[in-house]
């Protein structure tokens, strides 16, 4: 096997509906291009026929695929992260198993590449999804990007491509938790976006629950920034200065007008609300000491079962 100028990154998690269409979209693609390629599948755990699909897959494509297989399910950037410890490509691309995004985009981000651009992201145009998804996606990308100071326009889209000094950033970090989009953009030096074509989902659910992409959010505010903490200390104070001129109003009032209890649902709902304040910054704090709890574990970020590849030749 010789040495890939272009590696293909896929993290796959029962996928076995997609995997026979993208085996038949993928490998033309890059015969086109008419340059060394290698295509590496990370199994992510899945518990259908992904994994022997791959396997065969490799097996009749020896030259060209390498197959990674977890000892469990790490999640999707987990298994980028395996990937880009094993690549050999000099420009890295990741792409989803569901194609959504098809491998049909590849050369673009190639040729983005070829022109000196270090990180190529990706907006999805006229997005295949739900309504509410669309826009939650739109409210938490500029949420996003004022806090860690990025400027990704769709965090979502996973189809990327990176060089191959960012990658070796990437997978030389010792995060327990991580980002990749956020990674690769914060260590660009000469970055870019570009339009991608976007599918309807046509095979199998997304891996992503409403809670999963919340969770995930908040790891990649609390990776980036330290705005919610200094948020809820700004807040704190301009509370407590509310608070004190709230005394000092129900003191002078009851000198001179006396004492009253019309006023004692205005103030349950005052307390409701510093309830509710407390507690949410109680939740970030939580975020930040939860992050560091995982740090200092140190337990492997995921688990290589085993590894399915030629030798490379130098």
């Amino acid at each position: 096997m010789m040495v890939p100028e272009i590696s293909i990154v896929i993290p796959v998690y029962n996928e076995e509906e997609s995997l026979p269409r993208l085996f038949e979209e993928l490998y033309p693609v890059m015969e086109k291009l008419g340059r060394k390629y290698e295509i590496v599948f990370v199994n992510d755990g899945s518990k259908d026929k992904s994994f022997s699909m791959l396997y065969d897959f490799q097996k009749m494509h020896p030259h060209t695929v390498r197959l990674i297989d977890f000892n469990g399910n790490f999640g999707q950037h987990m298994a980028i992260m395996a990937a880009f410890s094993h690549v050999c490509g000099k420009f890295i691309i990741t792409l989803d198993a569901d194609l959504q995004n098809p491998p049909s985009e590849i050369p673009k981000l190639v040729k983005k590449m070829d022109e000196g651009h270090d990180v190529v992201g990706s907006c999805r145009k006229n997005r295949r999804d739900p309504f509410f998804r669309k826009a939650a996606s739109r409210v938490v990308n500029k949420i996003t990007n004022s806090i860690t100071g990025l400027q990704i326009n769709d965090y979502g889209c996973m189809l990327r491509g990176y060089d191959r000094r960012i990658i070796d950033i990437i997978a030389n970090s010792n995060e327990s938790t991580t980002f990749i989009p956020a990674l690769g953009q914060k260590y660009a030096v000469n970055p870019v976006e570009i339009v991608v074509e976007h599918r309807e989902r046509e095979y199998g659910m997304s891996k992503y629950s409403m809670f999963r992409l919340i969770r995930l959010n908040f790891d990649l505010m609390t990776s980036f920034s330290l705005s919610p903490l200094q948020w809820v200390t700004m807040s704190g104070m301009g509370i407590s200065v509310l608070s004190f001129l709230l005394v000092a109003y129900m003191l002078i009032r009851r000198f001179v007008i006396g004492s009253e209890a019309e006023g004692l649902f205005t103030l349950m709902a005052i307390q409701f609300f510093l309830t509710g304040i407390s507690i949410m910054s109680l939740g970030i704090i939580g975020e930040y000491i939860g992050r560091i709890y995982k740090q200092i574990q140190k337990r492997p970020r995921f688990v290589i079962k085993k590894i399915w590849e030629e030798d490379i030749d130098e």
